[in-house]
């Protein structure tokens, strides 16, 4: 059977269309393998979990604020982030809990150490050991990460409730903490705005992790707790690695007016 020239054009058009269609699926069918075993695997295996929106930040009434080299600016939370310099990792080889001083100290002299500050801020019906208006002998908590409430008393359940640093010390360390100086890293670790009385299983299975690798199950917070990392990450001149920045962003992009977080 003969085939007219119109009709050859008309067929090899067809095919490349064909081929068009193919390539664009299989391009759309390698893009979503990639998502899949990046974020979407994990994505798609979280429960649905809601809690509050926000975490407590700063009390007037009693505590004093702890200086950072830098504020954090009013505005966007993205706006921050843009701003933020983008790098690889340094080394964490070196990194040592003891570069950023010792551990809850009383960094705003206020009379009461970080710890029982933080557990005061985030507790409600918080109850003070005999003879004591520091130490917080027990108290409730809305747990803002898993969206739990939870009944905190002091040694029976200290390990249920833990102080998470919001920026992991591990990874400022790794993110230009090594540049400031001991003051200024002790500040860090103490800053009521870098710290969030948190479940102790989430706290640990958080462990150093940034942005791109660790988000709070309660998805109802993940806009405050980016912002609040976008934050101090600003105020202590902290960088953010690219896949970080690109996590970070799209939470953002599902709240777009959200606020950078401080002590207003």
């Amino acid at each position: 059977m003969s085939l007219s020239w119109a009709g050859y054009r008309r067929a090899r058009r067809r095919s490349r269309q064909a081929w068009a269609v193919l390539g664009a699926a299989a391009a759309s069918a390698v893009t979503a393998t990639v998502w899949f075993f990046t974020a979407g695997q994990f994505i798609a295996a979280e429960p649905a979990v809601s809690g509050p929106s926000e975490a407590p930040v700063f009390d007037a009434a009693w505590m004093k604020p702890v200086t950072s080299p830098y504020p954090v600016p009013r505005g966007g939370a993205a706006a921050a982030l843009e701003a933020l310099a983008v790098k690889g990792r340094a080394s964490g080889s070196d990194y040592d809990r003891s570069a950023f001083g010792q551990a809850w100290q009383d960094a705003d002299h206020n009379g009461c150490d970080t710890r029982n500050d933080i557990l005061r801020r985030d507790l409600y019906d918080v109850a003070f050991t005999k003879g004591s208006k520091c130490k917080v002998a027990a108290g409730t908590v809305h747990e803002p990460y898993v969206g739990l409430v939870v009944r905190f008393v002091r040694g029976a359940s200290s390990k249920d409730i833990q102080i998470d640093h919001v920026v992991a010390l591990g990874d400022a360390w790794q993110k230009g903490a090594q540049q400031l100086t001991a003051q200024q890293r002790q500040n860090l670790a103490n800053d009521p705005l870098n710290l969030i009385a948190a479940d102790g299983d989430a706290n640990q299975e958080k462990s150093a992790s940034d942005a791109a690798t660790w988000l709070p199950k309660n998805k109802a917070l993940r806009c405050h707790y980016v912002a609040r990392q976008i934050s101090v990450k600003t105020a202590y001149g902290l960088w953010v690695t690219q896949p970080e920045k690109d996590a970070m962003a799209r939470v953002l992009d599902s709240c777009p007016q959200q606020q950078t977080v401080g002590p207003r």
